[in-house]
């Protein structure tokens, strides 16, 4: 196992805390440490993630306790990781809370951190091994390799040479979430960016937020609550 004084994981977490207490602890299990974030969830969450903070060592931030802004929040937790990252010398590695990974998941992603790649991202496969949501293009590919389609924050790597050349703070406040644009900003600056195929990482989408299944099961009422609610803003 790599050293993690070279990486920073986080963790948003928005209830869902069945899937995302799993989440926390295959994290844990694989022998790394991590922050959550808890994104606005439930007093029932935020009391059991404090629990899981004296049984496993994680480092919970209670999102509530630091600005009055409703989730998602996004853009605040990037900013603060970047931060971290930055002053601690850090790759960022996101690990969002409906995705389980392996015991080797982080070290294979540090494994291929060289110079001017900008991020690294394990794809995602459901219960019966079959790639899945958001990497549904990545079905016939057989290697790892660059990749100049849109990454997920499913799970993946920042490295720390891409965000020393682009400031979070630059993000639009007005969107909700920031893994398409921040993977298209890094090959706009010259970065290259790594789709392991290799490490497959299981996931269960919109664990966290399920009205998105709406996407699948009635897009027209999903796209109507999009634009007249102004959710889900990429």
């Amino acid at each position: 196992m790599v050293n993690d004084q070279i990486v920073h994981i986080i963790m948003p977490v928005k209830d869902s805390m069945e899937t995302a207490e799993v989440a926390i602890r295959a994290i844990v299990a694989s022998g790394y440490t991590l922050t959550v974030y808890d994104d606005y969830s439930s007093a029932k969450t935020a009391v059991r993630l404090d629990e899981l903070s004296k049984e496993l060592g994680v480092d919970v931030v209670h999102i509530s306790t630091k600005i009055d802004h409703p989730s998602p929040n996004y853009r605040w937790v990037l900013i603060n990781a970047q931060r971290e990252c930055l002053s601690s010398n850090r790759h960022l590695v996101i690990i969002e809370s409906d995705v389980i990974v392996g015991n080797s998941t982080v070290d294979s992603m540090l494994y291929q951190v060289k110079p001017r790649i900008g991020l690294i991202a394990a794809a995602t496969k459901d219960d019966k091994g079959v790639v899945n949501f958001p990497y549904e293009y990545a079905r016939n590919i057989k290697e790892d390799g660059i990749c100049k389609r849109r990454f997920s924050f499913c799970c993946t790597l920042l490295t720390n040479e891409f965000m020393h050349a682009y400031d979070f703070n630059e993000l639009d406040p007005t969107k909700n979430w920031y893994d398409v644009h921040i993977s298209h900003m890094a090959q706009k600056l010259g970065f290259d960016n790594i789709l392991q195929v290799s490490n497959l990482v299981l996931h269960k989408p919109h664990s966290s937020r399920p009205w998105k299944h709406l996407k699948y099961s009635n897009p027209l009422l999903y796209y109507w609550r999009k634009l007249t609610q102004r959710r889900d803003r990429i």
